[in-house]
């Protein structure tokens, strides 16, 4: 999928002009990377906002038209204000095709529902990492990496190294590391004996005794007796 995004040289600078960039409906950003010097650009809020809103946009090399010279780019950051749906500014980073990049990658799951674990187990597939750091070179660059759970049952889990990856494209991994993908979470079910256990644990309110089911108030008693003795001397 081609992703392309205008952009126009910035030249004013500053935090009072990045402001009324804003004001205006752009959004103040930055081009760096390979052979050439940064690049302040300015760029439409509403088409950019638009595209971040998409998958693709954060996982593809981009093509960047910047006053009519297109150069291929990668999305490196972005910032959006506190609690506004606005972007604040953003960072592009150029890309050579012979040299390799390092990106997060998004992952799609599939066939779960034909799994031992969900299918026969009564389990509830559990997604650990929703992306995935790898690299490659740009032209090799997937939008998304599609993670088979046919496989996946209870106490088997799926690990980055069980994902088969596209050609060209390797795992970022440290040394021994190999985090799981993906699980299997069952949930607790209560069976109708564990239910009876339950019941015959609680006893009935015949079952209390009399004076743990109605014992008189001390104090009360005490003060009862005390208005009877009242009443006596009245009548005499």
């Amino acid at each position: 999928m081609k992703i392309e995004i205008n952009a126009q040289k910035r030249v004013t600078q500053g935090t009072g002009a990045s402001r009324r960039l804003r004001t205006a409906g752009r959004v103040p950003g930055i081009v760096y990377g390979g052979e050439k010097e940064a690049v302040n650009v300015e760029l439409d809020h509403k088409d950019l906002y638009m595209k971040l809103s998409t998958e693709a946009f954060h996982a593809s090399i981009l093509t960047l038209n910047l006053d009519g010279a297109k150069e291929a780019v990668l999305l490196r950051a972005f910032n959006m204000h506190p609690f506004k749906l606005q972007v604040q500014h953003i960072d592009f980073q150029r890309v050579s095709k012979d040299k390799k990049i390092h990106m997060k990658v998004p992952l799609h799951f599939v066939k779960a529902e034909i799994s031992q674990g969900v299918k026969e187990q009564g389990g509830v597939a559990n997604h650990v990492m929703n992306e995935i750091n790898v690299v490659c070179l740009p032209d090799d660059l997937p939008e998304f990496i599609e993670v088979d759970l046919s496989k996946l049952a209870v106490g088997h889990p799926i690990h980055v190294k069980d994902v088969v990856l596209p050609k060209g494209v390797e795992a970022v991994l440290h040394k021994a590391e190999n985090p799981v993908v993906a699980t299997v979470i069952v949930p607790a079910v209560v069976t109708e004996d564990e239910e009876v256990a339950a019941a015959a644990a609680t006893p009935s309110a015949s079952e209390v005794p009399a004076t743990a089911q109605a014992a008189p108030d001390k104090a009360a008693e005490a003060a009862a007796k005390g208005g009877e003795k009242g009443e006596k001397k009245e009548k005499k």
